[in-house]
């Protein structure tokens, strides 16, 4: 933590978590907390939990959750000092300057460094491109008709012939090779040692929404595999969190994206006028672009590769677009392959007029859906027709299936009412009008059943953080050292500390922190509760249950832990322990 506790608390204190999130997620208020759609993940029904008391977010469905430091660094991409930076200006709180030595310099937020590293390491490949070095690179960006401008706006470079030059010139700069390796711009042999990873390439460096270098992507020169070469995912690197150009995009006026394949399509449309133009990393899209795009608009335009891979690719993006609620055209680049070369070809006006007629995702199912059937065989054809309903069977809303129905009998020369007949039939066969599959669940992003004993430790941090009154009775039995996690056990410390001054206060505790996972995870241990509790003698019998498990199993953890150098010292510790444990059994616990 660069600054002062009490500068980073005042800046906390000064930025209502309510006051900041409102600006980001609609919120309604229920009882005591605040609720709104989740922005880190798609929901239907809010479950994403603001509270001003604890000055804290939680979302019961992904479990993102911390304070209003976390809250900025996850929607915005920001570092903790940066998160501080700009919390600081929002409340007219001044930072100090600081001078940091050297060793202050190693000590410094991974993310910070990492991406003081990329942004050298861009600078360096913009230099290698514009001398002698890199004139065949730069040639090549020139035949691909990008401007100065364009190049300079992308910040595109090149890595040389040889395999180690970004390396010393790093090395030259002070970082050890541990802060290197874990900056993806390296490779590791046991007998090259560590080597640069992009050579003989040009550079794409890869921006996130705040314009910081956080990965990138580089194409072979001349002969060699693979053609594009990104970046691997690092602690300021996600690829499936991020999107090429949307540095840019964001800040468009238009109220859709265009949706690309890659890095020249994306460089192309912007230098053509079309800014609002991004595309996936070198990965196929995921729910999480979708939900980033869903942050900046609810329309998005796909434009890629005419060819069969680029169908595929679009099909395969569809659903997951329309799951977050976006609208879906799709763009048709023939005879073109993809938008590069359309616009090289016919200008930027016949795009503008492509975007105009574009496709909805619908109907382009339905066409590429046609290659597989002989439109010209009536059996055949009648086969493709009751596929057709299968799909308009699929809306929910009778207006936009009768809409459906009528574009699909307009573009296929059949009769409305013969085409209706068809989907009221076919939905009878299937057991009436169906609706949507439930939910699929995210087994990427499920949870294992949580450890018992884990989880008793989190319901007990949480009911001493609501519970007024309950550390006085417990205090003689329950100590941080009963928390035997190391996480739970730094935030027990913590907690403690600000109970036995009547000061209880959650999100000054996460200030403690600065990674955003462990935020997370500190986040979870003040919104854990048992299920299915109802009334107070329930919920007073399950807190003395989890009282004594923590107990309990704090025992049986020194017991299995215990050093051969004080061992008569703990055996009487542990004796004493079963002594407070048979104590703890009789204790009556009053949540009044």
């Amino acid at each position: 933590m660069f600054y002062p506790e009490d500068i980073v608390e005042e800046v906390r204190m000064k930025n209502d978590i309510v006051d900041v999130i409102s600006n980001y997620v609609k919120l309604q208020r229920k009882g005591s907390s605040y609720f709104g759609l989740c922005p880190f993940h798609n929901e239907k029904s809010p479950s994403f939990s603001v509270s001003q008391s604890k000055q804290m977010y939680y979302c019961f469905g992904c479990g993102a959750g911390g304070n209003v430091f976390t809250f900025v660094m996850e929607y915005e991409n920001y570092t903790f000092q940066e998160a501080i930076k700009y919390l600081a200006d929002r409340v007219g709180v001044e930072l100090p300057e600081i001078e940091y030595s050297a060793e202050a310099r190693k000590q410094a937020d991974l993310k910070t460094t990492i991406l003081e590293i990329n942004k050298q390491a861009a600078n360096y490949f913009y230099y290698q491109l514009k001398s002698e070095i890199g004139k065949a690179a730069y040639g090549y960006l020139t035949t691909r008709e990008l401007s100065d401008e364009t190049i300079k706006k992308f910040g595109l470079g090149y890595s040389s012939k040889y395999s180690n030059e970004l390396y010393q010139f790093l090395k030259d700069k002070g970082y050890s090779d541990e802060i290197l390796k874990q900056t993806g711009l390296f490779n590791i042999d046991e007998k090259k040692g560590v080597y640069d990873k992009f050579w003989n390439r040009v550079i794409f460096p890869i921006m996130d929404v705040n314009n910081k270098v956080i990965g990138f992507g580089g194409r072979v020169m001349g002969e060699g595999s693979p053609k594009y070469l990104n970046s691997p995912e690092t602690k300021v690197f996600d690829k499936s969190r991020n999107l090429y150009g949307l540095n840019f995009a964001r800040t468009s006026r238009k109220n859709y994206l265009l949706l690309c394949e890659g890095y020249m399509d994306v460089i192309a449309l912007h230098q053509a006028g079309f800014v609002n133009a991004v595309a996936s990393l070198g990965t196929s899209l995921t729910e999480g672009h979708a939900n980033l795009m869903k942050r900046y608009t609810e329309q998005v335009y796909i434009t890629y590769d005419s060819d069969g891979a680029g169908i595929k690719a679009a099909q395969r993006a569809i659903p997951i677009l329309k799951d977050v609620g976006m609208s879906v055209k799709i763009i048709d680049m023939k005879p073109y392959k993809d938008p590069d070369e359309f616009i090289k070809n016919l200008g930027a006006t016949a795009y503008e007029e492509r975007i105009l007629n574009a496709t909805s995702s619908f109907m382009f199912e339905l066409e590429v859906m046609e290659y597989g059937y002989d439109m010209k065989d009536p059996e055949s054809k009648s086969k493709f027709f009751q596929e057709v309903a299968k799909k308009v069977l699929e809306f929910e809303d009778d207006l936009t299936r009768d809409n459906y129905i009528g574009a699909v009998a307009e573009k296929y020369h059949t009769g409305y009412e013969n085409l209706r007949q068809l989907v009221n039939r076919v939905g009878i066969k299937l057991g009436g009008m169906p609706v949507r599959d439930k939910e699929k669940i995210n087994f990427h992003n499920a949870k294992p059943k949580d450890d018992a004993v884990l989880k008793s430790q989190r319901i007990l941090i949480t009911y001493l953080i609501e519970e007024e009154g309950l550390y006085d009775k417990i205090k003689q039995y329950i100590t941080p050292d009963d928390f035997t996690e190391s996480l739970y056990n730094m935030v027990a410390c913590i907690l403690f500390e600000q109970l036995e001054k009547n000061e209880v206060n959650p999100a000054k505790i996460i200030n403690h922190f600065t990674d955003e996972e462990e935020h997370k995870l500190v986040a979870a241990l003040f919104n854990t509760k048992p299920k299915f509790v109802e009334s107070k003698s329930d919920k007073e019998k399950a807190l003395h249950e989890t009282i004594v498990r923590v107990k309990e199993n704090s025992l049986i953890y020194k017991s299995s832990n215990l050093n051969s150098k004080d061992f008569v010292m703990e055996m009487q510790r542990l004796t004493e322990g079963k002594k407070m444990i048979e104590k703890l059994r009789t204790l009556h616990i009053s949540l009044d």
